[in-house]
């Protein structure tokens, strides 16, 4: 980056945030694309409806539609100039007679916004009138704009034109977004917050545990774990009470105390001294 120092630095610099800050009045640099639209019953819900719809501003976007040797070319654009033209909001352009002026399907000053959780229909009136169908009213152009989370904005569809009525005909349109998507809300119950605090007090135990007993105390092998000797008795106590709970097998009790041998004392012979005897 080079400076120029120079006396006229200062009032250069002072006309360059005025100029900033005219621009950012007039509206060059606003981010709200949707207050161009001019709802035909202002209402706050029709409005929120229309915010939701605030990231495809400022796009034109085209559909073609083909019927024989027909072809027409439809450009959709967000409360802005259609394909450049003042207060459209949908046009259609005949692909033969590109040169001729477009027909205005539907002004964004008289605009309807319809919200549902995951969809947006939105309609734009006071199009260029019907030469004969219709009876002759004005054209509208409805443009149905449903969630889909994979695309920021995807390919227009023509649906049709119903104008085999005598009134309320209309231009049906399909548009995919993620813009009308509902946010995803994620739920945490109490038990799984239990356990990740569980879990982040089991690893700081141990990985704080492990760090004393090696750089301060020293210790090597499994003794580096912390605890070792108390977990180790814990371990085999657990050992002991799964074994005496679990196994349904006999043992045999020890005597309390030891008592007189259960085997019958053989009787010893009876000594005969008679032979001692004086005859």
């Amino acid at each position: 980056m080079k400076v120029v120092n120079s006396q006229g630095g200062g009032p250069f610099l002072v006309w360059t945030l005025v100029v900033q800050l005219v621009l950012c009045g007039s509206g060059v640099y606003t981010a709200d694309g949707t207050k161009n639209c001019k709802l035909v019953s202002e209402s706050v819900s029709e409005r929120k409806v229309l915010n939701r719809l605030e990231p495809l501003a400022h796009k034109n976007i085209t559909a073609v539609m083909k019927n024989g040797t027909e072809s027409y070319t439809y450009v959709f654009q967000l409360c802005g100039d259609a394909w450049g033209v003042p207060r459209a909001g949908v046009i259609q352009l005949d692909s033969m007679k590109m040169e001729e002026k477009p027909t205005v399907i539907g002004m964004y000053n008289a605009t309807q916004a319809i919200g549902g959780s995951d969809w947006v229909m939105l309609i734009y009136t006071n199009g260029d009138r019907y030469d004969g169908h219709c009876s002759k009213e004005k054209r509208k152009a409805i443009v149905m704009i449903s969630c889909d989370r994979k695309t920021d904005v995807g390919e227009m569809k023509v649906v049709l034109e119903d104008r085999d009525r005598l009134q309320d005909c209309f231009y049906l349109f399909e548009l995919d977004s993620s813009a009308v998507c509902p946010a995803i809300e994620s739920h945490i119950s109490t038990g799984s917050i239990i356990l990740i605090i569980g879990f982040c007090f089991l690893a700081v135990y141990l990985i704080g545990g492990f760090l004393y007993q090696r750089l301060i105390v020293g210790a090597k092998g499994m003794e580096q774990f912390p605890n070792y000797a108390f977990w180790l008795e814990v371990g085999n106590l657990t050992a002991d009470g799964c074994d005496f709970v679990c196994r349904s097998g006999k043992r045999e009790e020890a005597p309390a105390y030891r008592g007189v041998a259960t085997e019958s004392l053989e009787e010893e012979p009876e000594e005969r001294d008679d032979h001692l005897l004086p005859m």
